[in-house]
């Protein structure tokens, strides 16, 4: 089976730092492992970073801790400038540059809860799933 390349849709970060069961968590714990590659961009960690710290009390996470889970995600992610903007595709900004940056790096996936948000992104190739649907199709659910 091949590296599958990925996009993470903020959403699914907050979730599996919000709680250590489902999976979100499951997924973020697999980040790194060889299993899937995720993809980041500057705009997308700034969002990760200024949405995981509006939840960091909920989470019952430091800021410290969010910057930790950042670094270590961006030292293992393909990171990829985004040198051309289309915008705006989707209903969201935010979703447009989650759009943005699997069509440049080309990701077969964005992963997110919100798959209505990313309605015409199949026309770029791009699939949307769940964690869940994607752990699935992956083998990787225990």
């Amino acid at each position: 089976m091949t590296v599958a390349r990925i996009v993470l849709d903020t959403n699914v970060l907050v979730a599996a730092l919000r709680s250590r069961r489902g999976a979100a968590f499951r997924l973020l714990t697999l980040v790194g492992r060889g299993h899937f590659e995720i993809t980041v961009s500057v705009p997308l960690v700034l969002e990760y970073e200024a949405v995981a710290k509006r939840h960091a009390r909920a989470a019952g996470l430091t800021a410290g801790e969010i910057d930790d889970v950042l670094d270590y995600l961006v030292s293992v992610a393909d990171r990829r400038p985004i040198f051309f903007l289309w915008r705006p595709y989707l209903k969201d900004p935010n979703d447009d540059l989650v759009l943005e940056l699997a069509v440049e790096a080309e990701c077969q996936w964005i992963v997110t809860y919100n798959q209505r948000d990313f309605a015409g992104a199949e026309r770029f190739g791009v699939r949307i799933v769940t964690p869940r649907e994607f752990l699935a199709l992956r083998g990787l659910l225990s």
